[in-house]
């Protein structure tokens, strides 16, 4: 991986810290963006001496925020001017109906569209690149999704439910991967969506009740951390999945997604909702 950069969302704990960590022991040049200003800086900074790679950058992003992707986007491209791989981690789960500061609900807004609009934004970059690639991670939860409904985000005519939104969320990244796959056909840039197993990290624990209680119980008997980001690893580094482009992975093999993932026509619709709603 040296000489080439790859930035990874979500990546101050869990699998997306593993994955920025082992891609920057192979030599890449690192850009890690999460929340945390403080978080970022520090995991940094633990990244460069874990591995001896000084080439770790800091890009604090709140990525629920529109504006704030594409301020991330354009400090990628003010101050590293490159991009090889794009690994699409950060993502969250909530107990309660949130919204974000673009009036979306909050899952939605973190898990789908921080993927659409960032990739999106990035696409000259990942081009320019000899083998640009983008790691959407998803999550077999996709598979609980029984029609590809999109037309209530924001859950104002149902009830809300912290797993139902999250399930869409992971849906939406699978078929935004397809279609990303099909638009980049005959291009250099590849785009692949993976399930990275059963994980334990602090993904969902801090939240109230019973969601977080299942969450807390859950950590006892799933993969570690390095485990479950050998997938995200494989997909950004191996020369065995060069030119692979629109495949679901799990423990570094493909595998088929759910049925609906697989419609067309849904993939379409789902992409020209997103593109009106982050402003493309």
């Amino acid at each position: 991986m040296k000489g080439r950069v790859v930035l990874v969302t979500g990546a101050t704990s869990g699998i997306g810290l593993v994955t920025a960590r082992e891609l920057a022991r192979m030599g890449a040049r690192v850009i890690i963006a999460s929340r945390s200003a403080a978080r970022c800086a520090q995991t940094a900074q633990q990244i460069a001496q874990a591995t001896g790679n000084s080439e770790v950058l800091a890009m604090p992003t709140d990525l629920s925020s529109l504006r704030a992707v594409r301020a991330l986007a354009e400090r990628v491209r003010a101050e590293v001017g490159q991009l090889d791989v794009l690994v699409n981690n950060a993502g969250a789960i909530f107990g309660e109906r949130k919204i974000s500061a673009d009036g979306f609900e909050m899952t939605w807004a973190l898990n789908h569209l921080s993927y659409f609009l960032l990739t999106n934004l990035l696409l000259d970059l990942l081009s320019a690149s000899p083998e640009g690639r983008v790691v959407n991670v998803s999550s077999d939860a996709h598979f609980a999704v029984r029609r590809a409904d999109f037309s209530d985000i924001n859950f104002e005519r149902r009830r809300y439910g912290g797993f139902a939104a999250y399930c869409l969320s992971k849906l939406a990244n699978v078929m935004f991967t397809y279609e990303l796959a099909r638009r980049l056909q005959g291009s250099t840039v590849t785009a692949n969506a993976l399930h990275p197993g059963a994980v334990a990290t602090n993904f969902g624990r801090n939240n109230p009740g019973v969601l977080g209680l299942v969450f807390r119980l859950f950590t006892c008997f799933a993969l570690s951390p390095e485990q479950g980001a050998q997938t995200s690893i494989y997909l950004a580094s191996s020369p065995a999945v060069a030119g692979v482009s629109g495949q679901y992975f799990d423990r570094c093999k493909p595998k088929r997604s759910s049925p609906i993932s697989y419609d067309q026509s849904a993939q379409r619709q789902l992409w020209a909702l997103s593109a009106a709603q982050v402003g493309l």
